[in-house]
């Protein structure tokens, strides 16, 4: 059990009260947290960093997300630890202490949302809001062993939130039950109350399934039986992923290095679309707060310094090649996966890392998180990231992405299949 009975999971404690307190409200009587990246009227909006919280004040209004839910009928309870300005996927923060993962305590919690993760894992609160750029709620949501909901790009109004990489920035949620991440996905994306949808195809990316380090039997398998036994075996299909891409995604070789090429680890199709995606960010990330940055020179942890001031220095040269590559890779996904389809592939390449491990260690690690987080960042659809249980006692998870725009679809396929899944696991053993 955690020291902590927060598990550092809080910067702020407070309550808001629901602005509707219908019993009808689809978020009647939950309570949620709100990571520290929203504008909350009357508390300064902190971004993980001292000096950032020291140089900002006060939020005069409520980012409206934040707005939303409360209108739904949930209760605001505080605001969560995050990474520093958002610029990392591992959970710690040098300054406000790292959120204790509730499922392997001395892991990371996976960032940048961390503490919002470890909220809904802990069961402090039944759900909770964070932002994902690059891969900040589907990272901690497979860490923490809850469900974790990225939607389409631009389907949730990202006002009152400190930008990123506005290219790539989302606002995502957790919780532990998929009917409490439809109903919150129903208000966030004001989207009607849905009949069921049946999938069309679920494409199990052969190839990136093969980048995990956990054995495809508690992985693929798990999802291949739930979805036979649910929708039968027919609409499941068999690719390699990174072909598709390569073949169909002609801008990616201004991103294919000699270095690329040589890594026996990675997928170069991938790993190239993984460096269009943090090209774009560092020079969007530079344009939101290289100012401040160079005139404040705040106090940053390990390898978030670097890449921050990285990004600080970044040239944006082939900026117009990284946008060529996002229309291409949009339409090539919309033409595999149609309306109805889904691409199942591993959330991250294995269980959370060790705390404190050296960043070195985590470079290989990192890379091919990316190559996975890339595809939905880049291509602007929606991804789900869910728990399978524990492996060597350690959690894992799997991830269902659909095409822009079919978020409603999407939330619907996880509440059919997600007790199908849990019956799976438990045949498959722990």
């Amino acid at each position: 059990m955690a020291r902590d009975p927060d598990y550092g999971a809080f910067t702020d404690k407070f309550v808001l009260e629901p602005t509707s307190s219908a019993h009808d409200q689809p978020l009647h009587g939950l309570t949620f947290a709100v990571k520290d990246i929203f504008d909350v009227e009357g508390y300064v909006t902190g971004f993980g960093n001292p000096d950032w919280a020291r140089t900002h004040s006060a939020a005069t209004s409520t980012a409206p997300a934040v707005l939303a839910v409360l209108g739904g009928g949930a209760t605001c309870v505080g605001k969560t630890v995050m990474d520093e300005m958002a610029y990392s996927i591992n959970g710690e923060n040098i300054h406000y202490g790292t959120p204790i993962n509730p499922c392997a305590p001395d892991h990371v919690p996976g960032g940048s949302s961390s503490g919002s993760a470890v909220a809904v894992g802990a069961k402090l609160v039944d759900f909770s809001i964070g932002t994902d750029t690059g891969g900040s709620v589907r990272v901690p949501a497979s860490y923490c062993g809850i469900l974790g909901f990225r939607p389409s790009h631009d389907a949730v109004p990202s006002a009152g939130v400190i930008p990123m990489a506005q290219s790539f920035d989302t606002v995502g949620w957790f919780a532990r039950d998929p009917v409490i991440l439809s109903r919150i996905g129903r208000i966030l994306l004001q989207l009607p109350v849905m009949g069921p949808a049946k999938p069309s195809q679920i494409i199990i990316a052969e190839d990136l399934f093969q980048l995990s380090i956990i054995p495809n039997d508690r992985l693929g398998q798990v999802l291949v039986k739930s979805v036979e036994k649910i929708y039968g075996g027919h609409i499941v299909k068999h690719m390699v992923l990174g072909d598709y891409v390569r073949e169909r995604v002609p801008s990616l070789k201004h991103f294919m290095s000699k270095e690329i090429k040589e890594q026996e680890y990675n997928i170069p199709s991938l790993a190239a679309l993984s460096n269009v995606l943090r090209s774009l960010q560092r020079y969007e990330f530079k344009d939101n707060h290289g100012e401040w940055i160079t005139a404040v020179k705040p106090e940053l942890g390990p390898g978030i310094s670097e890449r921050v001031w990285e990004a600080v220095r970044t040239t944006g040269e082939n900026i117009d090649a990284c946008h060529s590559v996002k229309t291409e890779l949009q339409a090539a996904l919309a033409t595999l996966l149609q309306d109805f389809g889904i691409l199942a592939i591993p959330t991250v390449p294995g269980p959370p890392p060790k705390l404190q491990t050296d960043p070195t260690t985590l470079e290989i690690f990192r890379a091919k998180a990316f190559s996975l987080l890339s595809i939905a960042g880049v291509s602007g659809f929606c991804q789900v990231s869910i728990p399978l249980g524990m492996y060597e006692n350690l959690p894992v998870a799997v991830s269902l992405l659909a095409k822009q725009g079919s978020d409603a679809f999407l939330l619907n396929v996880v509440e059919s299949l997600y007790g199908t899944l849990k019956e799976q696991v438990e045949i498959n053993g722990k």
